[in-house]
């Protein structure tokens, strides 16, 4: 036999009591989480968890509604021999392993133990300053830090934004300049909007003992960064590291936010995506949102935040618009986008016509009698092949692309070209003394101006090989005599 207290809790409104007082205590404790603190060094930290760092251009995943926790931060030290373009590498110094170093990802208010391990096998001291930090030099005078150590200090996330962290040790210039630079996002209460795509991109400068392109290990050369002569100026630390199977991607119709800094040492960052416009531009990583932006300028040691939706189809190419930089030292970088195209937006080419300008202007080829011999000499057919790839990389890319289709109604293709393969000759005078006027290749018509390529006579002899030999071409063999001869005549 049930009892009347019993048969009351079973009743309906016993149970309607019951949902009420549960949501009252749950919507205060949500109250009780979303109290907002006037100081961020008051937000109290719940339980530890470890920070998840990615390498470039992979970002940690967004901290979303998350209270601030202490946040475990473990990042190692590494001097290693990396790829600064096709046959030249360069010792670099790294957090984490990579360049720019791992990206770290926090909220206001957490509390972030840090700890900075230096291999055993480097061979120089390093530290860290981290743009994030309230405290002197950023955390760097609490982690200096000799191979074979480790230090740790800890300190509170108190603003959002994107910030820049480096090393700060004697001297500066150098240990940034050889790449010990990287990116910490303190996120506001509540996290970022959600986008479809994140990614990360650095931009840095370089200094080499050997000109740009010059093969083998290339020491870092003091007097070219104190001059601030660049000899590379790149995305993630490397030519073509956003290029090729290495490119970004998205899909129609989402969204992209970059997450774009600038290590420097010295070079300011004019940063534009040819073929998109910024929907929004946190400027300089912090509060501040521009929109319907071109180029945005990022300081050496800054850093911005851009987001924008992609609507057709195509590769949207990354560069910095100081332009020689990008097609000459190395800043240029693909943003590949898969998808239906909208003719509403993008029609692509509608007609061909014949423009005739007035006045009396006249075009003439760009010449230079400056051609620097090369040092380097191919022993084989497969160093040829090899040193061909870097000339054509750094000369011919531009305009022929990488798979040398070319560039419809502007540029030729290379690949199974019948107007290349017909005579080599032909072929190497005009990389010897340019082209201009009509020509035909493969049926279509083109009326462009090649320039003189101010190469070496080896230099000319190895793309032109490596051109032939590739894309369903010829397969000639192209030598410094032929091309010799052909300078000759």
């Amino acid at each position: 036999m049930k009892t009347d207290q019993e048969l009351f809790k079973r009743s309906p409104f016993w149970i309607f009591l019951s949902l009420v007082t549960s949501s009252f205590i749950f919507i205060s404790c949500i109250n009780s989480e979303e109290k907002v603190y006037e100081n961020a060094a008051d937000i109290p930290t719940g339980y530890e968890m470890q920070a998840e760092l990615t390498a470039p251009p992979n970002v940690p995943r967004g901290v979303g509604r998350r209270k601030a926790k202490k946040l475990i931060v473990n990042m190692e030290i590494l001097e290693q021999e990396g790829t600064m373009t096709d046959g030249t590498t360069y010792m670099y110094w790294t957090f984490g392993g990579s360049v720019p170093g791992s990206f770290i990802r926090t909220r206001v208010g957490d509390e972030v133990e840090f700890t900075l391990s230096n291999h055993p096998d480097n061979k120089l001291p390093h530290n860290i300053d981290l743009h994030a930090v309230t405290g002197p030099g950023g955390g760097a005078e609490s982690s200096f830090v000799a191979p074979g150590y480790e230090k740790t200090f800890s300190f509170k996330t108190l603003n959002p934004g994107l910030y820049v962290y480096h090393c700060a040790t004697a001297p500066v210039g150098m240990h940034i300049a050889n790449g010990m630079y990287g990116l910490i996002l303190v996120e506001p209460e509540g996290g970022l909007p959600q986008v479809d795509k994140e990614y990360y991109i650095m931009q840095g400068d370089f200094y080499t003992k050997g000109k740009n392109g010059e093969r083998g290990l290339q020491p870092f050369d003091m007097q070219k960064a104190v001059d601030e002569k660049a000899d590379y100026v790149v995305f993630n630390g490397r030519v073509g590291a956003l290029t090729g199977e290495n490119a970004i991607t998205a899909k129609v119709g989402e969204t992209v936010r970059l997450y774009v800094g600038n290590g420097g040492p010295n070079l300011v960052s004019s940063f534009h995506v040819i073929g998109e416009i910024f929907d929004k531009v946190y400027v300089e990583g912090g509060d501040l949102i521009n929109e319907n932006i071109q180029t945005t300028l990022i300081p050496a040691g800054g850093a911005a935040i851009v987001e924008f939706r992609v609507d057709v189809p195509g590769s949207l190419v990354l560069v910095d618009h100081s332009i020689f930089r990008a097609f000459n030292k190395g800043a240029l970088g693909i943003l590949k986008v898969e998808g239906e195209e909208n003719k509403k937006i993008y029609s692509g080419e509608i007609r061909e016509g014949i423009y005739l300008p007035e006045g009396p202007g006249i075009q003439e080829m760009p010449t230079t009698d400056e051609i620097v011999e090369s040092k380097t000499h191919a022993k084989s057919f497969e160093e040829q092949m090899e040193y061909g790839k870097q000339v054509y990389m750094q000369t011919c890319f531009a305009c022929h692309q990488s798979e040398g289709q070319g560039i419809p109604k502007a540029f030729p293709p290379l690949a199974k070209s019948d107007y290349l393969n017909a005579d080599v000759n032909r072929a190497i005078d005009i990389v010897v003394n340019g082209l201009s006027g009509e020509i035909t290749v493969n049926g279509e018509k083109y009326n462009s101006v090649m320039t003189r390529q101010m190469i070496s006579s080896e230099e000319v002899a190895n793309v032109l090989t490596y051109v032939y030999n590739s894309w369903g071409n010829s397969k000639k063999v192209v030598t410094k005599e032929m091309v010799d001869k052909v300078k000759n005549r």
